[in-house]
């Protein structure tokens, strides 16, 4: 299994911060944000990494991570031209990084300490389809996709910030996707928003019967507002210091 993380985007929910630099290389506690998924990828066992950003900032995480070495990974660089295209859209950028592999996708502003290298496992044993990360979000689950499944695991729905959600797990920036990940991007609509929606990916799967969720015991994402990425400093810190991240 590959990995990808996709550290692009304009973050105009964060400006002025971002004005000059990639909201994936601010800090949050004692380490740029960027280091967080790199740090999940070497607990999950992968090796080959693909990193995804606009053009922009490409040479800063160059200039910053180098090829991988200190994180025990090898790391490979993307462009992603077109920064509203969508997490679907970056995603396509790792098809012939892929070459047929099996993908573990993280959202580079997301943060948890969940340990992927059972999920991983299991999945490569599987033939075909998706799996989802969840996280139990009694009130603010409607903020996010919204993950349905029964009780052996197997996705039933996922809904986009749904008024009435029908439950309370929160799809979080975790994904497993088998070969077919591009033929289904290729055959996307863009949403209203333009964007090519990992909802809409996801939901593919959903309807062939072929995506499973697991859940982990806390996440969050640092880059969606300033009270987020305060929220991700605090609570980083608090764990750091506790020894649990």
């Amino acid at each position: 299994m590959k990995g990808v993380i996709l550290a692009g985007g304009l973050a105009t929910s964060l400006r002025p911060l971002t004005l000059v630099t990639n909201k994936h290389l601010l800090p949050v506690y004692n380490k740029p944000m960027i280091y967080y998924p790199l740090e999940a990828m070497t607990r999950a066992g992968i090796k080959d990494v693909l990193l995804t950003s606009s053009i922009d900032h490409s040479g800063d995480f160059e200039t910053l991570l180098k090829s991988g070495e200190e994180f025990d990974l090898q790391l490979f660089y993307a462009i992603q031209d077109n920064p509203k295209g969508g997490i679907s859209e970056a995603i396509l950028l790792a098809e012939d990084f892929s070459k047929g592999d099996k993908l573990l996708v993280l959202l580079g502003d997301n943060i948890f300490n969940a340990d992927l290298k059972t999920a991983r496992e299991m999945f490569e044993k599987k033939t075909k389809g998706a799996m989802v990360f969840g996280v139990r979000m009694p009130t603010e689950s409607k903020q996010y996709g919204v993950i349905e499944m029964d009780d052996n695991g197997k996705v039933l729905s996922i809904e986009e910030k749904p008024e009435n959600p029908k439950s309370d797990i929160a799809q979080t920036g975790i994904y497993m996707y088998d070969e077919t990940v591009f033929g289904k991007i290729k055959n996307l609509s863009p949403s209203e928003r333009g964007e090519l929606e990992v909802t809409d990916l996801n939901n593919i799967y959903v309807k062939e019967g072929s995506a499973t969720c697991e859940l982990i015991d806390w996440w969050i994402d640092a880059g969606t507002s300033h009270d987020e990425l305060l929220r991700a400093n605090n609570l980083v810190a608090e764990k750091v210091r506790a020894g649990e991240l």
